[in-house]
């Protein structure tokens, strides 16, 4: 197993503010739209560099979308910010409508996606985004894992073409990506290459599918580990080169198990190479109040629960070969 070290935590929202601020220094172009969360969506530093390119506009998200699909027309590139939750399920008939049907190159920027908001509860968490988001035809969707993944990501969203969902976090995460990568959008990021189990993971479940790997290895398990990080377009290529190699799959995400990663993995497998899989995701429900850590461990997103995932899988795996 490859080993994986951090120095320092910190949030992904703060990555999407840095590099919001270093890709409108190199693009005129770029415009910033709040929804009345400056601070938490980090866009502080943008609002003081280039106030007259910054756009307050109230708790009105629906006017926000409409706005910056307007602001397209005139050749500019909209970033707008709020929670993931205000982003997507408050305005889908927005951005559906106004950004997707027309392809408007706005950039639909995302903080405090999943259970790990928090105490904020279920009414502001959100674990269908990714799924709403990903039906869109030709709606870019990105959920980067660390702090300068999710900045090379918003660096690299300025300069696509086309409707984008960058879905990024609240809690302080281990950064463990190089700080100068160049992101490739649809392009998957091997972690770990290993012989039998192939494990997809995304966001935030990236650095747990790390920790589990390394106790996977302990029990003598060679694990394969791949960051999706972009779940539209999905690379299906790697997806089909690992599980040829391994036979099995665990997908893991934070994010309901209906329609997220695990479903367009599942997918991807059915039509090319029908396979043992198992899941680490939200089981069909939404969440509740309570710390990002307690919340981890009641809806099964952690470590462990990707190690025991990976143990019914390749139980499965070795089912499969008896009987055939």
């Amino acid at each position: 197993m490859k080993k994986y070290t951090y120095t320092e935590k910190k949030d992904t929202r703060s990555a999407f503010g840095a590099g919001l601020l270093e890709a409108a220094k190199k693009n005129e172009h770029i415009v910033g739209l709040c929804a009345d969360l400056i601070g938490s969506l980090k866009m502080d530093a943008f609002k003081n560099e280039f106030p007259e390119r910054f756009f307050q506009i109230g708790i009105a998200e629906a006017n926000m979308i409409g706005i910056a699909a307007g602001m397209t027309i005139g050749g500019k590139i909209p970033f707008t910010g709020t929670f993931a939750n205000f982003s997507t399920g408050r305005v889908y008939d927005q951005i559906r409508q106004s950004i997707a049907y027309s392809n408007k190159n706005v950039k639909i920027c995302a903080s405090h996606a999943g259970l790990t908001l928090g105490e904020d509860g279920a009414t502001h968490q959100i674990l269908e985004d990714l799924g709403l988001m990903k039906m869109l035809p030709g709606m870019t969707v990105i959920n980067p894992c660390d702090y300068n993944q999710t900045k090379a990501a918003t660096m690299a969203i300025a300069e696509h073409v086309g409707p984008v969902y960058l879905r990024f976090g609240r809690p302080v995460v281990p950064v463990f990506t190089d700080a100068d990568q160049k992101f490739e959008i649809g392009k998957a990021w091997m972690v770990n290459e290993g012989t039998d189990v192939s494990i997809f993971a995304t966001g935030h479940l990236v650095w747990k599918a790390i920790e589990a790997g390394e106790k996977l290895a302990e029990m003598g398990i060679n694990a394969e580990i791949i960051n999706i990080h972009t779940i539209k377009p999905l690379d299906e290529k790697a997806i089909l080169q690992s599980v040829a190699k391994t036979g099995c799959v665990v997908t893991a995400e934070e994010h309901n198990r209906l329609g997220g990663l695990g479903d367009s993995i599942a997918q991807v497998l059915a039509r090319n190479n029908p396979s043992p899989q198992e899941y680490v995701a939200v089981n069909d429900s939404f969440g509740e109040s309570g710390t990002p850590d307690e919340l981890m461990k009641k809806y099964g997103l952690e470590s462990d629960h990707i190690v025991a995932a990976v143990q019914r899988v390749m139980a499965r795996k070795k089912e499969k070969v008896v009987l055939s």
